[in-house]
């Protein structure tokens, strides 16, 4: 009998180790963070706030810029976890990519999933897109905090999906003119509410019907000479705040914060005369000249 009891308590003690050893393991383990965006929500409510109409052909949305600014804003709030990636969900004809989207894809970090567009320009299925990325992250424990940007009371599902696996799921909004954007039930399944206002999506959307540049002679630049200029603010961007803003701003390359990398925009736009809105390849080659000078006077 003594050695019966004896044996459990070894298995016992066994059972306990490889607990401790596992939730240890558990402890040293970064948290993951990932951003889910419904641009048609998206579309519909900045469009609304900012140009004043829903119609995606009335405006023109600096996607890329947008995307680093909602990066760098995640940072902020789960500091202490790392960007699994974005994951940006859009309709298209026979889902197939516009250029608009093929350049959204080719961004950095960035994955499009595409639902169908029918006929009378609604998106069908990208709701169930959501949830089955949603829940097979969480599942497979490849995120703990989950950002998503969207308002669809079918989204409730994919919520209640991912929460069921652990993850915590939080949902970002979009500041209404009037009234509310977003379904109640949503509201009430996340784990918390984020709403952003006008300032922060101002920089990002701009009418079709009034350019902010016209272009010297309607020549584009080349990717060398906006490189060259991205260097050049860099120097100067140095010369200004000194090595520690430097060396604070490593730890998050390639993003750039985004009232850095706003001011980069602008101030290059008036040095080239010419609007880098919508230039997705031109705003990556600001931002490697940028990140060049900096990382050549480390």
């Amino acid at each position: 009998m003594n050695d019966d009891l004896a044996g459990l308590g070894a298995r016992i003690d066994r059972t306990n180790e490889l607990l401790e050893r596992m939730l240890a393991e558990v402890a040293k383990t970064p948290s993951t963070h990932a951003i889910f965006v419904d641009a048609g929500y998206l579309y519909a409510a900045v469009g609304r706030l900012v140009a004043g109409t829903e119609d995606r052909r009335a405006f023109d949305l600096d996607a890329e810029g947008l995307i680093d600014a909602l990066i760098d804003k995640a940072r902020t709030i789960f500091a202490d976890s790392r960007l699994l990636r974005v994951y940006w969900y859009d309709g298209a004809r026979r889902r197939i990519h516009t250029a608009e989207q093929q350049v959204i894809a080719e961004l950095p970090d960035v994955k499009v999933r595409l639902g169908n567009l029918n006929a009378n320009n609604q998106q069908k299925g990208v709701d169930s897109l959501i949830r089955t990325d949603l829940e097979s992250l969480a599942r497979h424990r490849a995120i703990s905090d989950a950002a998503l940007l969207g308002g669809d009371e079918d989204l409730v599902s994919a919520v209640e999906a991912a929460q069921g696996y652990g993850a915590r799921v939080h949902l970002w909004g979009i500041e209404a003119p009037e009234g509310r954007n977003q379904a109640e039930p949503l509201l009430w399944e996340v784990d918390s509410q984020r709403t952003f206002d006008l300032q922060f999506f101002k920089p990002y959307v701009s009418r079709r019907t009034a350019a902010a540049f016209e272009p010297v002679g309607g020549a584009r630049p080349s990717r060398e000479d906006v490189r060259f200029v991205g260097a050049q603010i860099a120097a100067r961007w140095l010369a200004s705040r000194g090595r520690d803003a430097m060396v604070e701003l490593f730890p998050g390359h390639p993003y750039l914060p985004g009232s850095v990398d706003q001011d980069l925009l602008v101030e290059a736009e008036d040095m080239l005369q010419y609007s880098l809105r919508g230039q997705a390849d031109l705003r990556r080659a600001l931002r490697d000249g940028f990140w060049e000078h900096l990382q050549s006077q480390y």
